[in-house]
């Protein structure tokens, strides 16, 4: 499959397309180059606010807007929207349940040309700690133009993670249907184990899917764009029909989606699980598939790591 664009490109290049006909929505952005969306305000005067390298204004600001009446997308990396901003978002977004839609970028490992400070491994755990906070991630730009519908319409504290650099899309446009807090099975072979999978690390999952299926290893894939809430449901039922579960995830192990899928399974069907992500490290500079490797989240690693889950499910 042939890369199209980044996730967040397609997310921000959609917002745009659907501001030409929908008027109520805002934008606040900060001095980066984000998503698109600093030129938002050239097509749309009136409607697009700069706050410079200035985070916590940027979010204490569009607080102040949404308080107003205004449904508002605000738009910086997700380092620093989850970090330097993490109060702001915590206490004057999520506390009192405003309508504020966080567009964090360049997360995860992929930022490896940006450097290790710019590299957001941690966001998803911190976003997830904060209550009334909905948290998304597309898989490719095609689910992330989907998103970008489904966050217009949406009310309350979202936050949607998006990536730096163009990938594969493995979902049809003409078909790709998002739900809120669903899973989306995309490989169904699964009768070994299943991979839980979010953002845009599905397709090495799709692909070692493939490589174990030809070794005699039956997987499931599940695709949880939906990171909170949980499609709890599907996690149980991945559970209890294969009996082994792997999550993939661009993110530090701790706090993140492994995490969440092991709070699901260990209170309701435990299983053998391995989570497979940032082994507690920091991100760092270099290309993304070195790195990638490095931490044991490429294709063969994840082969591996799902063919020792499986053997050790058997005994």
């Amino acid at each position: 499959m042939a890369k199209t664009v980044a996730t967040r490109m397609a997310f921000g290049a959609e917002i745009i397309e659907i501001a030409k006909t929908n008027e109520n929505f805002v934008v606040c952005n900060a001095d980066t180059k984000t998503c698109g969306l600093e030129k938002f305000g050239k097509l749309f005067p009136g409607r697009e606010f700069s706050f410079g390298i200035a985070e916590q204004n940027l979010v204490g600001a569009s607080a102040g807007l949404a308080a107003c009446g205004n449904k508002v997308f605000l738009a910086t990396f997700a380092v620093f929207a989850s970090m330097r901003a993490c109060e702001q978002v915590r206490t004057f977004v999520c506390y009192p349940n405003l309508n504020v839609t966080i567009i964090g970028t360049h997360a995860g490992l992929q930022v490896g040309g940006d450097g290790a400070t710019h590299a957001a491994i941690e966001d998803v755990a911190i976003m997830r700690a904060f209550p009334n906070m909905t948290i998304v991630q597309p898989a490719d730009a095609v689910a992330a133009r989907a998103v970008a519908h489904a966050a217009v319409e949406f009310t309350g504290p979202l936050y949607v993670r998006l990536h730096r650099n163009p990938v594969a899309d493995l979902y049809d446009p003409e078909t790709y249907k998002f739900e809120w807090g669903k899973a989306n099975t995309v490989v169904d072979n699964g009768s070994d184990m299943t991979m839980i999978v979010s953002g845009i690390l599905l397709k090495k999952a799709v692909d070692a899917a493939a490589i174990l299926k030809e070794q005699g290893i039956n997987v499931r894939v599940l695709d949880m764009a939906t990171i909170k809430p949980l499609d709890n449901e599907a996690v149980i039922k991945a559970a209890k029909e294969t009996g082994a579960i792997m999550t993939i995830e661009d993110h530090t192990i701790f706090g993140g989606l492994g995490s969440a899928v092991s709070e699901v399974v260990v209170q309701n069907c435990p299983v053998p699980m391995s989570i497979v992500g940032i082994q507690d490290r920091f991100g760092e500079s270099g290309d993304p598939e070195l790195i990638y490797k490095d931490h044991g989240m490429d294709v063969d690693s994840i082969v591996a790591k799902a063919k020792a889950l499986v053997a050790g499910k058997r005994g």
